[in-house]
């Protein structure tokens, strides 16, 4: 995971590196500061990058597996990497079950290895939805073959759809880093920084010998859409209203990536339009990684466009991830009582409907913003009471609803956001009271979905931003999460009691808007 974070921000220095003859201060559109203004891709690159070569990426995924096997048997020695023949026929014999890792795995590390999968294809000429097909084969061959563990349900889906989304965004950052025009030393780093980005991509123009081929093109997929990166840095504060109260105060770092044309009249194809958000803290108890939000149009039609409003209606693919760990240490730590945990919510695989507008009535300030309904195919959300190997999160499905608002005054001289995220998680089937933990055959975990329970889960924040110099902004804001879970198990005749969590976070930071 610390090696996906490093990358994301080595990637954004690349992406702020890249030259733009044009003024900065004439690219400002609608609450974004563009890079560059947009290049078509060249004919040549397109024509080339499209050609499509199944057998190596198909070696190139069941060569990414076995390494990874290799590693986790003979350097990690991983209990779950000694296979054999008798592992493998038992995995076909059992099928697919729950499993019970950390969310931090389920939820985004299992969807980062989906997207080396997925790139395995896309780096070798196919399409959104054929690479996804990678994605899948590549999962089901580690499910089935390469783990002493039962196959996973939640994997299965987990990683090729997650890995889509995810994988999506590196390709299309990776193929902003390279420049086959470039020689030197400047090729040098971009032809790193978009290895670090995107390995599999990488390794693709290491073994094809693109990577040093010097070309009168620039290799470009999709040569430069309209991109715009925003890195925040400073303080944030945590407090915990619960039964108990603490508070937690440290550093956070923020980094927000937007790529392509928010209101295009039309989608060419799958991310096209996406955006990249990232949160970082560094706090005692805290989880490194906070926030994971993408959001990337899958297809999309302009349905209405006036002098001063205009608005799109699209369909859109949404991967997000949310962790916290215990604010107060006053709290004990019990089997018996309920989480201490705010929140923990993961959705890699979500789809929906949603709607982009824009208002803007005159060259001092504008109005532009959002709203998304949400299908959950798949969910993992904290849970009060289940608690089995590293697990302490419900499996389950859904629906979310998104809403935004932007208001900016003067070209971004001031401006003020404010966003709702509301999750509704449902755990169909959850296990008897007497349920026999001994039972667990081999000390492998056991095959539960959870506490059957309805869970809620919302996130309000609000932002404020001034311009204090050039790009430079101060930025001000305010989260509040709130998650609500009603169960329905008993024990003795007594229904397990309902939980509220409730968080708020303030924070200080300065944005640059690159």
């Amino acid at each position: 995971m610390k090696r996906f974070l490093s990358v994301i921000l080595l990637s954004c220095l690349a992406l702020a590196a890249t030259p733009s003859t044009h003024a900065r201060d004439s690219l400002y559109i609608f609450n974004r500061h563009i890079i560059q203004l947009p290049v078509a891709p060249d004919s040549a690159d397109v024509e080339r990058l499209n050609h499509k070569a199944f057998w190596r990426a198909s070696a190139e995924t069941f060569g990414f597996n076995m390494g990874l096997w290799a590693f986790d048997r003979y350097i990690q020695k991983g209990h779950f990497a000694y296979i054999s023949w008798s592992t493998i026929k038992e995995n076909f014999r059992h099928g697919f079950e729950w499993d019970n890792d950390h969310l931090s795995t389920n939820m985004f590390a299992h969807p980062y290895n989906g997207s080396l999968f997925y790139n395995a294809g896309r780096s070798n000429g196919f399409n959104y939805w054929q690479s996804g097909l990678f994605a899948v084969g590549g999962s089901a061959m580690w499910e089935m073959f390469m783990e002493w563990e039962y196959p996973s349900t939640n994997d299965i889906i987990a990683t090729p759809v997650g890995g889509a989304a995810i994988g999506e965004v590196l390709y299309r950052t990776s193929d902003l880093i390279i420049d086959d025009r470039a020689t030197g030393g400047e090729r040098l780093g971009r032809e790193v920084a978009a290895f670090l980005v995107n390995p599999m991509r990488g390794f693709t123009r290491i073994v094809t010998g693109r990577a040093w081929q010097k070309r009168s093109t620039s290799g470009r997929r999709f040569g430069i859409p309209p991109i715009s990166v925003e890195l925040s840095s400073g303080a944030r504060m945590l407090a915990l209203h619960d039964n108990d109260e603490g508070s937690k105060t440290g550093a956070a770092t923020e980094i927000h990536i937007e790529y392509g044309d928010r209101y295009a009249p039309s989608t060419k194809a799958p991310f096209d339009y996406f955006s990249f958000l990232m949160e970082l803290q560094s706090m005692k108890t805290q989880p490194l990684l906070s926030r994971v939000e993408i959001m990337g149009r899958l297809l999309s039609r302009e349905v209405l466009d006036r002098k001063h409003f205009s608005a799109t209606l699209g369909m859109y693919q949404h991967f997000d991830y949310f962790d916290s760990d215990t604010i107060s240490n006053d709290h004990e730590r019990s089997f018996t009582r309920p989480c201490v945990v705010p929140y923990k919510l993961g959705t890699p695989a979500s789809v929906g409907i949603g709607a982009m507008f824009k208002y803007e009535p005159n060259r001092h300030w504008t109005i532009d913003g959002y709203a998304h309904l949400n299908g959950v195919a798949l969910a993992g959300i904290l849970t009060d009471y289940y608690r089995d190997y590293h697990r302490n999160y419900n499996w389950g499905s859904g629906f979310s609803v998104k809403a935004c608002l932007n208001w900016a005054l003067e070209k971004d001289k001031i401006s003020v956001t404010a966003a709702n995220q509301f999750y509704k998680i449902y755990t169909w089937k959850g296990y008897d009271a007497d349920f026999d933990w001994s039972l667990t055959p081999a000390g492998k975990p056991v095959n539960i979905q959870g506490d059957n329970s309805v869970a809620t889960f919302n996130h309000l924040e609000a932002q404020v931003n001034y311009r204090l110099w050039q790009r430079l902004y101060l930025t001000a804001g305010v989260d509040f999460y709130t998650r609500h879970t009603t169960y329905r198990m008993k024990i003795d005749n007594t229904t397990y009691p309902s939980i509220e969590s409730k968080q708020v976070g303030v924070h200080l930071m300065l944005t640059y808007k690159f």
